[in-house]
């Protein structure tokens, strides 16, 4: 049934209140709201072309704005938060940062300057998301997990968490690491590599600790050049030393 545009207005109300989530926490699993996201890819086919300032875009799709009653720090320097992305109370936005449609960003985040947070994905509590680092959007197909980063996870600046990559909870990124579905995380404390989900979806484990790394070429002409391959690798699980370096983050909220 297509959906009018009375009821896609509903779903973005929805989502802005945060009533409403692309994907939400069932039984320690996440799962995705498929029929959000189609209504958010209708919203496009509902949308025509107009002026907004200096920009064109489809009026289905304006940027959202603020009030103090909202209590969320929206800094001045150009930042721009789309239509049908929840910004919780208590959340603060460093300029220039962008936070895309069916985006959830949970309360006490911090998203530092030069920051995007693709389209459909899920920011937990306490997060903090440094500088230049990028959390993809996964909108399409509709029934695929989006993005997900847990509460309490902190994520390095220069970061590419993409293509349904799930951090869990009190995970720590290291600055420079890109994680993608084809990224093989290996675990130095157990000597393998992390299994992926069911899906193929890459996990981050809970309070694990993620640095950038290498591995090495096992066979052919690279093997024999001495070729390495990027390859993040957990050193350690966070501890009480690690999480007092992360805490130094509240002298700037």
């Amino acid at each position: 049934m297509a959906v009018t545009l009375e009821r896609f207005n509903e779903v973005m109300d929805a989502l802005e209140r945060g009533e409403l989530r692309v994907a939400q926490k069932e039984d320690g699993e996440w799962k995705v709201n498929s029929w959000v996201k189609e209504v958010i890819l209708d919203g496009f086919r509902l949308g025509r072309l107009v002026q907004m300032g200096r920009f064109v875009d489809k009026d289905t799709f304006p940027e959202r704005s603020f009030t103090v009653e909202d209590s969320v720090r929206f800094v001045p320097g150009g930042s721009s938060v789309r239509r049908g992305a929840y910004m919780a109370p208590g959340t603060i936005i460093m300029p220039p940062s962008y936070v895309n449609v069916g985006a959830y960003v949970d309360t006490g985040t911090m998203v530092d300057s030069h920051v995007t947070i693709a389209s459909c994905a899920q920011i937990g509590k306490n997060v903090h998301v440094a500088a230049t680092t990028n959390i993809g959007g996964v909108l399409e197909p509709a029934g695929a997990i989006p993005t997900i980063v847990e509460d309490n996870a902190f994520i390095g600046g220069n970061c590419g968490i993409y293509e349904g990559t799930l951090v869990q909870e009190g995970a720590v990124i290291a600055s420079g690491v890109i994680i993608t579905s084809s990224t093989p995380i290996f675990d130095a404390t157990k000597g393998e590599f992390v299994p992926r989900k069911p899906d193929g979806r890459v996990v981050v484990p809970s309070n694990a600790v993620v640095v950038a790394g290498s591995k090495p070429v096992s066979k052919g002409r690279g093997a024999e050049a001495g070729i390495h391959l990027y390859c993040p690798v957990i050193v350690k699980y966070r501890d009480e030393k690690t999480a007092g370096s992360i805490h130094l983050e509240e002298l700037l909220r």
